[in-house]
């Protein structure tokens, strides 16, 4: 079975950085939905209750490396970076150029010097030159695992992304799903 990062935990992190703040102003009214909400440029934020489970799923602990695949707003790279503490780094890379701005700007709110978006290199998925990676959350659809992310994993490490409509959790002991999920697409 899977560890999991401790109720506790995500909550804490979910409080110091509430979803509103990361939502653009026409949704921060609906911040308390729970469902996807659009950003900009055909992207969206991931409902509460998929990022909870994307957090226990990842395991994340104090003083990890971490990569945050797809940061859109921001939100789930702040999130990170309250469960990695000071001592960890969280780094998120998006696309979307409008995006990158926005989620580092709301990043940037949380005071959190342990985190950072950047403009994702067309054509590279994730950050091989910078791992390994201890842990990697990747929140768009994958038509197949991409190994290599896989490849981009700390021997110990734990890879959370969706995969042809399913919820993917990817250690050395192989993958295992955790039921269907619905994305953006991964490009």
């Amino acid at each position: 079975m899977a560890q999991r990062t401790p109720d506790a935990a995500i909550e804490a992190a979910m409080q110091r950085s509430p979803r509103a703040r990361f939502l653009t102003p026409d949704q921060q009214a609906n911040a308390d939905l729970d469902r996807a909400l659009p950003l900009m440029r055909g992207q969206t934020c991931s409902q509460p209750t998929t990022v909870r489970n994307l957090l226990r799923l990842l395991d994340v602990r104090p003083g990890q490396q971490v990569l945050d695949v797809g940061s859109g707003s921001g939100w789930t790279t702040a999130l990170l970076a309250s469960l990695v503490g000071d001592e960890g780094q969280v780094l998120g890379l998006e696309l979307e150029p409008d995006l990158v701005e926005f989620g580092s700007r709301n990043l940037a709110a949380t005071e959190q010097p342990q985190a950072s978006i950047r403009q994702a290199e067309p054509g590279v998925l994730g950050a091989p030159a910078e791992g390994p990676w201890d842990r990697i959350l990747v929140s768009a659809m994958a038509g197949e695992l991409p190994a290599s992310l896989v490849a981009q994993l700390a021997s110990d490490g734990v890879l959370v992304i969706p995969v042809g409509g399913e919820l993917l959790r990817v250690t050395d002991a192989g993958a295992e799903g955790h039921g269907p999920y619905l994305f953006v697409p991964l490009r």
